[in-house]
C-alpha cells in the first residue's frame, strides 16, 4: 500500500490539533505513551490474553477502530521524527496473537529509546503484522483510517 496519502492526512491533522491547542513543544513522549495506551486498549478489546475468561473478543468494528488509533499515533511519531514508511508484503505468522502483541510492545520500546528509520520500520511492520494476525488487511486499514481521521476533526471542533 502507498502510505503517502495517509501520512499527508495525519500531518494535516497533527498541525490542526497543535494549532487548536497552541502546542509548540516536542510531543514525542506524549505520543509514545498514547501509542502504548492504544495498544493496550486494542489488546483489551481482543481479549487474547484473558485466559481466565470465556467472553469473546469485541465486535470486529470496535477492534478495527482501536487498531486504527494505533496507526494514527505510529504515523504521527514518524512524521515528528522525519521518518517515512513503505510497507512490504507480510503473511500471517504461526505466533499466537498475544505473542504478536508482545512483539509490537517491544518494537515500541525500541523505537521510543532509539527513534531511527530502522526502528520505525520495525515498529510499523510489527504493527501491520498484528493487523494481519487479526485478519485486517491494508485496504481495511486505509478505509478505517480515513473514517477515523474525519471523526478526529469533528472531535477537535467539539472540544474533545
Amino acid at each position: 500500500m502507498d502510505w503517502s496519502s495517509l501520512f499527508k492526512m495525519q500531518d494535516k491533522l497533527d498541525r490542526y490539533i497543535e494549532s487548536n491547542h497552541d502546542l509548540t513543544s516536542d510531543l514525542f513522549h506524549e505520543k509514545s505513551l498514547a501509542l502504548l495506551v492504544e495498544l493496550g486498549e486494542l489488546a483489551n478489546e481482543t481479549r487474547c490474553f484473558k485466559f481466565w475468561s470465556t467472553k469473546p473478543s469485541s465486535a470486529r468494528e470496535t477492534v478495527l477502530e482501536e487498531y486504527v488509533d494505533g496507526v494514527h499515533f505510529i504515523m504521527s511519531l514518524g512524521i515528528d521524527q522525519g521518518l517515512s514508511f513503505n510497507s512490504k508484503p507480510l503473511t500471517k505468522s504461526e505466533q499466537q496473537l498475544t505473542e504478536v502483541f508482545l512483539n509490537v510492545f517491544e518494537a515500541c520500546t525500541v523505537f521510543i529509546n532509539n527513534p531511527t528509520q530502522k526502528s520505525y520500520e520495525n515498529l510499523f511492520n510489527n504493527y501491520l503484522q498484528l493487523g494481519i494476525q487479526m485478519d485486517i488487511d491494508e485496504e481495511e486499514i486505509r478505509k478505517a483510517y480515513i473514517s477515523k481521521n474525519e471523526v478526529n476533526y469533528i472531535r477537535q471542533d467539539k472540544g474533545y
